[in-house]
């Protein structure tokens, strides 16, 4: 009986193996286009970074110039660190309002459906739109300030550094909230209804239900939606671009506007390129800083204990 049960367990398995073998070459494509479009790009910007390169004329090899002229700039250390600004203080503002609005949300009340149509309505529009909107309504002539007659508005939001750095944050926040409200609001359906039973059962409010079952239980959904806002954060270019420019001075100049101004406007593909490469590396470093907080089971159910 024995004998039988392991030949039919090795039968199993062999069958197992065949059909893995089999369905193997169904990922190919998508592995032959991620080398195109990923790898084979990012290792040509890692090229280019050793050689100078104004965009139009012949490429020359410049060794570790680029990487030393950049680390060597005053420039990069600003843009790095503004973007580390616009990075912390834009999650410390989405976070706590998306949790709140995903749970929200999250009700079967009809009002609620209606509610989470509004809230998503900025993911339909661009970035550039979002700015050139922004920027038409902060004009102290012609904006809210004049058509509301309200003369707290009539301020040169745009033209001072600390309220044009400010406006920058508050418009990334605006835009980017329904996206996490949406991924808060999935991972609190999928919270079990027996949890807040028991909960209630044991006396526990609203607000101890939120802290010590609702929270807890978005632990991976958290880190998720964490990862997503932080590495996006060195990515946010377009909105900047249209809204500022940079500006006033270098108030608003991030990393990703910094790359784009080096290579674009001055010309520097190499240097430019040494800033794409230093974008990519926070990047994978901050997404794997992360995932390490979600503990050693990076695929475990935010379910955990049931």
């Amino acid at each position: 009986m024995t004998a039988t049960t392991s030949l039919s367990a090795l039968g199993t398995g062999a069958q197992s193996k065949g059909k893995t073998g089999s369905l193997a070459w169904l990922v190919l494509p998508a592995l032959a286009l991620f080398l195109l479009f990923a790898i084979a790009p990012l290792a040509g910007v890692l090229l280019l970074s050793f050689a100078n390169w104004d965009g139009i004329g012949s490429i020359s090899f410049a060794g570790a110039a680029n990487w030393l002229r950049t680390f060597a700039d005053p420039m990069m250390y600003h843009a790095l660190g503004l973007t580390f600004i616009i990075m912390a203080v834009s999650w410390l503002i989405q976070t706590p309002i998306s949790l709140l609005l995903g749970v929200f949300s999250a009700g079967s009340q009809k009002y609620r459906a209606l509610l989470a149509v509004l809230y998503f309505l900025p993911l339909l529009l661009s970035s550039a739109a979002i700015a050139i909107a922004y920027k038409s309504l902060l004009d102290p002539n012609f904006g809210l300030a004049a058509g509301l007659h309200l003369p707290i508005l009539a301020q040169d939001w745009l033209g001072q550094p600390q309220l044009a750095l400010g406006v920058v944050i508050f418009v990334v926040s605006w835009q980017f909230i329904p996206f996490h409200t949406l991924i808060y609001q999935g991972g609190v359906r999928q919270i079990p209804r027996q949890l807040y039973e028991a909960a209630e059962i044991d006396g526990a409010g609203r607000f101890k239900q939120f802290v010590y079952i609702t929270v807890p239980q978005l632990k991976y959904t958290i880190i998720t939606s964490s990862t997503l806002m932080v590495v996006g954060a060195l990515t946010y270019f377009d909105m900047i671009f249209v809204l500022t420019n940079g500006g006033p001075g270098n108030a608003t100049r991030n990393l990703a506007l910094d790359m784009y101004l080096t290579g674009f406007k001055a010309n520097q593909m190499g240097q430019a390129s040494v800033t794409a490469v230093i974008l990519v590396a926070l990047g994978l470093g901050l997404a794997l800083l992360l995932q390490r907080l979600g503990g050693k089971d990076k695929n475990g159910s935010q379910l955990e204990g049931l």
